[in-house]
């Protein structure tokens, strides 16, 4: 099984797919919040900021699979985001069910000087809700509940083609 996932890594379409998965997400949240008026909070824009860097990651990757330089570069980028963004979900869900004074987050993002992706595209990642308000619930999860599985599911597709990876023989630092 490894080894269908390390040849289907060095193809185009898969690491499409994944981009596309996370550009549906992406679209999602914009329904969401242009068309049902939910209110996103700092920490739903920053999980859209994770998933922005899943997009970017297969987008990387597609480029050229078969080069092994960008295939890493596309797995790091990856796997940072999803894991950023299972720790932004679990500490949303747990503002959300547990609420308590200490238990809070901002309500202005604080993106990097050299990243000011609230100002520079406001109509994606500028906060106006908040974290412990739960303004929808899917069979009785909430959003970042539903984003836990999510990123899971995210990470445990990493895991699976980060182990394909050395499934096979040497190779070279620039292609297989």
């Amino acid at each position: 099984m490894l080894k269908l996932f390390n040849q289907l890594s060095k193809r185009r379409v898969p690491w499409l797919l994944l981009a596309l998965t996370a550009l549906g997400l992406e679209l999602a949240a914009l329904y969401f919040q242009y068309q049902l008026k939910l209110d996103p909070c700092v920490l739903c824009v920053y999980e859209r900021t994770a998933v922005m860097g899943i997009l970017l990651a297969g987008l990387i990757a597609a480029l050229a699979p078969g080069i092994l330089i960008f295939r890493w570069a596309a797995i790091l980028a990856w796997g940072v985001s999803a894991g950023w963004g299972l720790q932004l979900a679990m500490k949303h869900t747990g503002i959300q069910l547990f609420p308590s004074p200490s238990n809070t987050c901002d309500f202005a993002a604080s993106y990097p000087d050299w990243a000011k992706l609230d100002e520079w595209f406001p109509w994606l990642f500028q906060p106006t809700g908040f974290c412990d308000e739960i303004q929808w619930q899917f069979f009785g999860y909430t959003m970042p509940q539903t984003m836990i599985g999510i990123y899971a599911l995210y990470l445990l597709a990493l895991l699976l083609v980060l182990l394909s990876q050395f499934a096979g023989q040497q190779r070279s630092i620039f292609s297989d």
